[in-house]
């Protein structure tokens, strides 16, 4: 039996592969820009491939949600509160089970009705489906259906949350033909968006095209011409010189040149941070985690790798958290550091980020000239993100610098504590199981009163930093560029869910 390390260790990581033997048409279009609105087509580069086959299971869903395919039974409002999507109403029935109306006169995009069953289908996947999406890692749910417009979802525990939990992009609900490809789940053209995913080119390209069957307000594009652009130099290249009209996180470095007419920025609730691997390794040790941690100088890192464009680390919730600062207390249990002459003795340690977000290598080798200043001596592997997430959530890694935001589960940062630093948290790049966090982090998670999960939620993320686990860097700012006199109705959203909508358009 796999314990909850193992489980995730299993993670799979060949989606270029299968990508390439799965490309996915629907009847939506080939995507070309022909025709005669051909020209009133969207181009956008994303920094982020497909991971995971467009798995909805993944960091992929994300990828969905933020190109409009893919919807689920609630969306959320710019506060984080739960708002009608796919479900009209909802009650909340004793502490374990609510009631969900299914909205009606739906279709998906493949013609097929939406109904409760099919809610019912899509959230009963999700819970099944192995690894389990990070949404799901710190509860259990059971969905059935009762009459064609009804659904009644209990969870195993008290679920205040449950409404902001099922706007997640992980719990999104597809058609029946969606499950039909032998355990892997394939969105394109299954979905209820105001875009069909008509084709996916490998981890290169994708083409959406309006889903003109829509139940809301019919997309104002025609279609959408996606590039997955994992550098960031060339994203920006792509956007200065017009060949894509849309082009998300762009680099610090590149953001003056392009200049204001093009650059966008605003608050996140991203913490970019230094992972330690508590398991095994040099970090098992915590008096070498607090050297670590010591060793680290945040204000260096906004001034010299993010131009002032990112806000010094203070904990894990940053000002996209805006309540987060008042509520903070002093971190808990910490460990006494260890003298530079002990860490000096200690072997070499693997230092890996990605290149999708390309401040993260600069900053990887200012936090490695700083952890040398300190005694370790440090390797470092720096690839794209897609060729390492399985690694890192194996713990095969001494420490990993990641971009994290901390809402985009649930909009509360509950579901973030829960799965990154629990220990069967789905996605616990630190490895950390310590009963304390635990312990913390369930109290959180079962608060129905919003102000008191939110001090429960400051214990925990002082349980948290007292392991040392986690070495907050810098909490990012986003810079998005589109030319604002050219391109109406991207979205600038701090959790991340939403770029393109319905309303994106050019003109």
């Amino acid at each position: 039996m796999l314990t909850p390390r193992l489980h995730r260790a299993a993670l799979p990581l060949a989606a270029t592969a299968l990508l390439a033997t799965a490309a996915c048409t629907s009847s939506g279009g080939s995507g070309s820009s022909g025709g005669s609105d051909g020209n009133q087509r969207l181009k956008a580069a994303l920094a982020f491939p497909p991971a995971q086959a467009m798995s909805p299971y993944g960091d992929d869903a994300v990828t969905l949600s933020r190109l409009a395919v893919v919807e689920g039974l609630t969306r959320l409002d710019k506060n984080g509160e739960a708002k009608p999507a796919l479900a009209t109403v909802w009650k909340r029935e004793g502490d374990r089970a609510w009631e969900f109306t299914v909205r009606g006169n739906t279709v998906f995009q493949d013609g097929s009705t939406l109904d409760a069953a099919a809610v019912a289908r899509s959230l009963t996947a999700a819970q099944k489906a192995s690894p389990k999406p990070r949404v799901l890692s710190d509860t259990t749910l059971t969905a059935t259906a009762e009459g064609a417009d009804t659904v009644r979802i209990t969870t195993k525990d008290a679920e205040p949350l449950l409404p902001q939990r099922l706007a997640n992009p992980s719990l999104s609900i597809l058609s029946a033909a969606a499950y039909e490809g032998g355990g892997k789940v394939n969105p394109a053209g299954h979905a209820t968006g105001p875009f069909t995913l008509a084709k996916v080119n490998g981890a290169v390209s994708a083409a959406l095209e309006r889903n003109d069957t829509y139940w809301g307000s019919k997309a104002k594009a025609p279609g959408v011409d996606v590039k997955f652009v994992a550098d960031g130099t060339a994203r920006a290249n792509a956007l200065r010189t017009e060949d894509v009209d849309i082009a998300e996180y762009v680099p610090i470095s590149q953001a003056s040149l392009l200049g204001d007419g093009l650059v966008h920025e605003f608050p996140s609730a991203r913490t970019n941070g230094l992972s330690l691997n508590t398991e095994r390794g040099v970090f098992a040790d915590p008096a070498m985690r607090a050297a670590a941690r010591e060793a680290i100088d945040s204000g260096t890192l906004v001034d010299g790798v993010y131009e002032g464009r990112a806000d010094t680390a203070k904990g894990l919730l940053g000002p996209g958290v805006p309540w987060a600062a008042d509520l903070r207390t002093a971190p808990t249990g910490r460990a006494k550091a260890a003298a530079p002459a002990e860490v000096k003795q200690t072997p070499q340690i693997v230092l890996a980020t990605y290149t999708n977000r390309p401040e993260l290598p600069e900053a990887a080798t200012v936090v490695q000239q700083q952890l040398e200043k300190r005694g370790f001596t440090v390797k470092q592997v720096v690839r794209d993100y897609a060729q390492m997430e399985a690694d890192a959530l194996a713990g095969k890694y001494d420490a990993f610098i990641q971009a994290r935001n901390t809402l985009l589960d649930t909009a509360d940062p509950v579901s973030y504590l829960a799965s990154d630093f629990t220990c069967d948290g789905s996605f616990n790049i630190t490895q950390l199981c310590a009963k304390p966090v635990d312990t913390a982090v369930d109290k959180a998670a079962a608060l129905a009163d919003t102000d008191a999960r939110h001090r429960a939620e400051m214990t925990a993320e002082a349980a948290i930093l007292g392991s040392d686990a986690l070495v907050p860097l810098v909490h990012e700012r986003f810079v998005q560029g589109y030319d604002e006199t050219r391109v109406q109705g991207v979205a600038l959203d701090p959790m991340e869910r939403t770029l393109i909508t319905a309303d994106t358009r050019i003109g």
